[in-house]
């Protein structure tokens, strides 16, 4: 949670139009603030997080939420699993 410096929430305008600001400042193509819990969740499963712990950051109610929406990460990380066994299984 995001607060003012007086404490209050912070309108969801005002961090959108700041986030928008900070991102042309940076040369950053436009993206939603929302978007960022995604970047920092595909973050983790690819640093090897459990899902259990990514779901507890992320605020979701069940775990079934997290792995479905994540699912694409790990089955890419399973297919690089797979391929670097069969490297080193074919190696002489």
């Amino acid at each position: 949670m995001f607060t003012t410096a007086q404490g209050g929430a912070i309108d969801p305008t005002n961090l959108t139009r700041a986030f928008t600001t900070l991102l042309r400042s940076a040369g950053l193509r436009r993206i939603r603030f929302h978007d960022l819990r995604h970047s920092t969740a595909t973050l983790l499963v690819e640093q090897g997080v459990e899902l259990v712990v990514i779901k507890e950051l992320l605020s979701h109610a069940h775990i079934g939420v997290t792995a479905t929406v994540y699912a694409h990460v790990r089955i890419r990380l399973q297919r690089e699993a797979l391929t670097a066994l069969g490297n080193a299984l074919n190696r002489p």
